[in-house]
C-alpha cells in the first residue's frame, strides 16, 4: 500500500480563501477513486523557499489516501487538475 499525501492551500495566490465546495469535491473524488480518505483541516505549516530564505506560513487542508499501487498517469492528471482548481 501507498500513503499519499495532498496539501491543498486555503487561500489562492491573490489571498481569496478557496470555497469549501472546492475542498467538498476534491474531497468526494478521491474517496470515490479510493474508498476513504483521511482529511487533515487544521495544518499550518511552516516552509522556507529558495531563494527567499524567509520562513513563510500556510494554512493547508491535508488529504491522505491509502492506494495499492501509484498509477502515475491518474496522479498526473488529478495533479493537474488540482493545480488549475486551487
Amino acid at each position: 500500500m501507498k500513503l499519499i499525501q495532498i496539501l491543498l492551500p486555503t487561500h489562492d495566490n491573490d489571498g481569496r480563501r478557496i470555497a469549501p465546495r472546492q475542498f467538498k469535491a476534491t474531497a468526494r473524488a478521491l474517496t470515490d477513486r479510493f474508498g476513504g480518505l483521511t482529511a487533515h483541516t487544521r495544518a499550518p505549516v511552516e516552509g522556507t523557499w529558495k531563494p527567499l530564505r524567509v520562513a513563510q506560513y500556510d494554512d493547508l487542508v491535508i488529504y491522505e489516501v491509502m492506494a495499492p499501487r501509484l498509477n502515475r498517469t491518474w496522479w498526473r492528471r488529478f495533479r493537474a487538475q488540482l493545480e488549475r482548481e486551487y
